[in-house]
This record gives C-alpha cells, sequence and structure tokens, in this order.
C-alpha cells in the first residue's frame, strides 16, 4: 500500500448513498442515503455544547468496548493481530451517536506510521445480533485487498467465502466497494458506499441531521426492513454455528 494524496481537511462530512446488491439465489437491491464522518482519532470534533447530542464518539461503542480511547482501543486491535508501526494518524469512517443511538455496519480506519506512510486498514464490522469483529487488511496502491469472511452478518449467507475491497482513502469523493466472492465463482453480494465530502461546520452538520435525522436508526431499521422483505420472498435463514462474538479483536 502506497501513500495517497492526503485526506481532505478533518474533520469531514460525507453525504452519502449505501447500496446493497444481491444476485443470486435471487435479484434484490436496496439504497439509503445518510451522511458519515471522517475524523482524527486523535483530534476528534469538539462541537457547541447544544449541538455535542447530534455527533459523539465514544470508545464503548467500538473494539471491544472497555477503551478509554479510540486510539487506545485501536492499538490494543492492531496489538492482537500483530500490527507494530502503526503510530500515526489514524483516520476513522464512521457514524456517530445521534441523539443516543448508532449502529456501524462499517467502522474503517486508515492507520498511518509516524513519517506518515500507510500501514494497514482495520475494517470493523458489526452485526444487527451485537457482535463486532474487526478485519486487518493491507490494500494495493488502489486500495484493493482481500480477506476470507469469517463473521456471521447476514442471515441469508453462510460464513464462507472471499472479501473483495476497494477502499482508498477518502478525498472529495467517497468510493468504497465491498463485494462477496464464493469459491464457485458466483459473486452473491457487492454493497458500495458513495459520497461527497461536506464541511464539518455546525450549520452543515445542522443540515445533514434535518435531512436524515435519526440516521443511525435509520440505517439498522432499513436493514432490518429489508431482511423481512428477503425471508418474505423466500429466502432461507442459515443459522448461526457459534455464539456471534463481542469483542473487537479477532
Amino acid at each position: 500500500m502506497t501513500a495517497a494524496a492526503g485526506p481532505p481537511p478533518l474533520p469531514a462530512l460525507y453525504e452519502t448513498e449505501i447500496a446493497h446488491t444481491r444476485v443470486t439465489p435471487l435479484r434484490h437491491s436496496l439504497r439509503h442515503r445518510t451522511y458519515m464522518w471522517l475524523v482524527d482519532v486523535d483530534d476528534l470534533p469538539v462541537l457547541p455544547r447544544l449541538l455535542r447530542p447530534l455527533a459523539r464518539f465514544d470508545p464503548a461503542d467500538h473494539f471491544d468496548g472497555d477503551a478509554p480511547t479510540l486510539r487506545a482501543g485501536l492499538d490494543a486491535c492492531l496489538a492482537a493481530h500483530g500490527v507494530r508501526g502503526a503510530d500515526g494518524r489514524v483516520l476513522m469512517l464512521a457514524h456517530a451517536r445521534v441523539l443516543g443511538h448508532v449502529f456501524n455496519p462499517l467502522t474503517l480506519y486508515w492507520c498511518h506510521d509516524r513519517a506518515g506512510r500507510p500501514v494497514c486498514v482495520v475494517a470493523e464490522v458489526h452485526n444487527t445480533y451485537g457482535g463486532r469483529h474487526t478485519y486487518l487488511l493491507h490494500p494495493d496502491a488502489q486500495g484493493r485487498a482481500e480477506t476470507a469472511k469469517v463473521f456471521y452478518v447476514s442471515p441469508f449467507l453462510d460464513v464462507e467465502g472471499v472479501y473483495r475491497m476497494r477502499l482508498p482513502v477518502p478525498g472529495d469523493r467517497l468510493d468504497l466497494t465491498v463485494q462477496l466472492r464464493h469459491t464457485d465463482g458466483t459473486r452473491p453480494l457487492t454493497a458500495t458506499v458513495r459520497g461527497t465530502r461536506r464541511s464539518a461546520r455546525p450549520r452543515a452538520l445542522l443540515a445533514a441531521v434535518l435531512r436524515h435525522p435519526w440516521a443511525t436508526a435509520a440505517v439498522s431499521l432499513g436493514i432490518r426492513r429489508h431482511g423481512v422483505h428477503l425471508y418474505l420472498k423466500g429466502l432461507r435463514v442459515r443459522p448461526r454455528s457459534a455464539p456471534t462474538p463481542k469483542e473487537g479483536t479477532p
């Protein structure tokens, strides 16, 4: 993974469209508009007091939930993965806690060393059953990486296959892709996150909240609503073979 152009001024907001497309065993797609934050984990936004309920970054919402700071939680995760030297700037793309609620299906951490060179990307996945899991990735110069699927997410997909991802560092545009590929050549699920950078000033945050009220609750409810739709269309629920882990380490 080589160094790319620097990120936009932080913190930044991204007006995003999240899309999921299933092609097997039946075709189905969903699209959801929301907004996300890109922040430096060591320099989190400090909002005016009246706006703080609209954007809070709580360490309890990430990794094992016990660390005093996001950096401490990330450092413990990296140590568990055997990663050294990722002690420079870390960019985090995530939903903030809004009015007491947060749900982050995917949080990304672009980790650098002290010289600013990229070291790795951590993809933290949350499912709707309360489980958390982290994938350690080493993207190439185009932001592409692969990892085996080992965490139960969709109740309609077994824990098998490989995730092929494209995760370039966000700039003026956000352009992420995660595709699940099975050994038989099928690609049952492709998820994309596309977005445009916006100012993170208080006025811009208020505008985003008004456009997307209860943003993270809407994401969680949307996932459940589409799950019911798929179940009614005849998709079989795949049982979980083991209790879903609640920690953010491997």
